[in-house]
């Protein structure tokens, strides 16, 4: 009986968590008749056309394409910039190591709208407005401090055996590092991606300022972009929203793959 009751609970939480997301993929599959019924329709007439006018109508596919280049370039850079970081600082003896941190994680604590004006004048300076490296350059200032400061944790508690090991064998610095941690530190480094890729893919406020073209425009830019002045297409809105939750939730459950078979490995290597 305590079973039953427990995943009745469970049930519950989960359809309780899901319930927004059901509910625009219900919108997004409605009929423009049905979408606006007063009291709403709970079930959906499995019309597609809400998301024909969202991907080709509106261009949406291409503001797609726009937001998976912009993000992975993100992901790769920072989480690249931040491994060849956090590895020297993890391994820095003496009082220096928490100061330092505390400075580099100080770096992303000031709000967008105050380095907003900065920003866009470095970037209007070197010509990269309504350009791909001119949204990367500023992600990956914004979240390098952060993915430096959870890699250096990880990174400190793997065992310094491991490097006397690798330099007795005859490895040298960067063998040691590609064939002896880069396996060990997957899980950690996996799960800074999706929190970088996620960022660069949810952002907004950068993306409004440095790409006013619309054909460079970013998926959270283009959705903000379809109510008009006195109608909200709502079939529209969550027919882009269905769509631009695809490949984070792809992301996400590939990269948590790994992420287990990292741990898994991790652990059961002597």
């Amino acid at each position: 009986m305590k079973l039953l009751w427990t995943g009745l609970a469970l049930t519950a939480v989960v359809l309780f968590c899901l319930g927004p997301v059901l509910w625009i993929l219900s919108t997004s599959l409605k009929s423009p008749g049905l979408v606006d019924d007063r009291p709403p329709s709970l079930l959906p007439d499995l019309d597609a056309a809400s998301y024909r006018v969202a991907l080709e109508g509106r261009g949406f596919l291409r503001s797609m394409g726009n937001s998976l280049l912009v993000a992975g370039a993100t992901t790769v850079l920072t989480v690249l910039m931040a491994s060849l970081a956090a590895y020297p600082l993890a391994r820095m003896a003496g009082r220096w190591r928490g100061p330092v941190l505390g400075l580099v994680l100080a770096a992303s604590m000031f709000p967008q709208v105050s380095i907003a004006g900065a920003v866009y004048r470095m970037l209007m300076g070197m010509g990269l407005l309504n350009t791909h490296p001119g949204l990367v350059l500023p992600y990956t200032g914004l979240m390098l401090p952060l993915a430096i400061w959870m890699l250096t944790g990880f990174f400190g508690r793997l065992p310094r055996e491991l490097e006397e090991a690798a330099l007795v064998d005859g490895c040298g610095p960067w063998t040691t590092v590609w064939r002896v941690f880069a396996p060990v530190a997957a899980p950690a480094v996996f799960t800074t991606a999706i929190l970088v890729f996620i960022y660069a893919w949810n952002e907004f406020f950068f993306a409004l300022l440095v790409m006013t073209d619309p054909a460079m425009q970013t998926v959270p830019v283009a959705i903000a972009k379809f109510p008009g002045q006195y109608r909200v297409p709502w079939g529209e809105l969550s027919a882009a929203a269905v769509v631009a939750i695809l490949p984070l939730v792809a992301m996400v459950l590939l990269l948590q793959r790994r992420i287990v078979s990292g741990l898994t490995t991790g652990a059961t290597k002597g």
